[in-house]
């Protein structure tokens, strides 16, 4: 059997179609790209500094955090602290789609978890659960995700006094509302909502009596324990050799 039969491939008519899936997700991204965009300016960093951040670092939460810890004197060890935090939650994330992830080259595997953000994640995860392999939406929509956040960057640097305080408009909601669309959306098992639960518990434990941003380390590993230890390892059903959801 030919090496490239048990590979993933991709379909660029999906990779499309999920781009214009999450583009009006992206819009809201671009408000919040120029609110981190206004605060990188104002504590210092040149334009092309935070423009090159959110290009190579893309990750909005810690990139507030990490803004908000600069100074004249950073100290590198608090910072890379913070910000692993904040990110952990992606090694649960990019570990609950390697069934299908293992199907790509590492190259291509490392290259395609670039774009892995929390919105794209929950759709290729909902509908893996459902026994479909979406990987495009990873590509295509993680693609028009950076592109919002840069373009965003941009904005907030160069006329970040548009909008200063997009909290005011309620667009910090709407990722939360999507999320929480993916997660309720689909058939759940008993044992799935439990972790959710663990999982929430432990971020609400955590936020009131930890330090900041610990709840985001503190409800993954918690729901990421219960779907180790308890959870089926194979939830969806594999479709055939080098065939994907149509």
């Amino acid at each position: 059997m030919p090496a490239d039969a048990h590979r993933y491939q991709f379909q660029p008519a999906r990779v499309r179609a999920e781009f214009f899936r999450l583009l009006p997700i992206s819009l809201f991204v671009v408000a919040f790209g120029a609110a981190f965009g206004l605060a990188a300016v104002q504590k210092g960093l040149e334009p092309l500094q935070a423009l090159l951040m959110s290009a190579v670092v893309f990750a909005g939460a810690s990139q507030f955090a990490a803004v908000d810890m600069w100074g004249g004197q950073v100290s590198l060890v608090p910072l890379l602290a913070v910000v692993f935090a904040i990110n952990s939650r992606h090694l649960l994330m990019g570990a609950s789609l390697y069934p299908m992830l293992r199907e790509m080259p590492p190259g291509r595997r490392y290259g395609l978890l670039l774009l892995l953000t929390d919105a794209n994640w929950a759709v290729s995860a909902q509908q893996y659960q459902s026994g479909r392999k979406n990987l495009e939406v990873i590509l295509g929509g993680g693609l028009v995700l950076w592109l919002a956040w840069v373009l965003g960057t941009g904005i907030g640097v160069y006329f970040g006094g548009l909008l200063q305080n997009p909290r005011s408009l309620g667009l910090d909601m709407v990722l939360g509302c999507f999320l929480l669309a993916m997660a309720l959306g689909g058939k759940k098992s008993p044992r799935t909502l439990l972790a959710w639960a663990v999982a929430a518990i432990a971020s609400l434990a955590a936020w009131r009596w930890l330090p900041a941003n610990m709840h985001v380390v503190a409800g993954a590993l918690a729901g990421g324990a219960v779907g180790f230890f308890w959870l089926e390892r194979h939830q969806g059903p594999e479709p055939a050799s080098g065939e994907n959801d149509q």
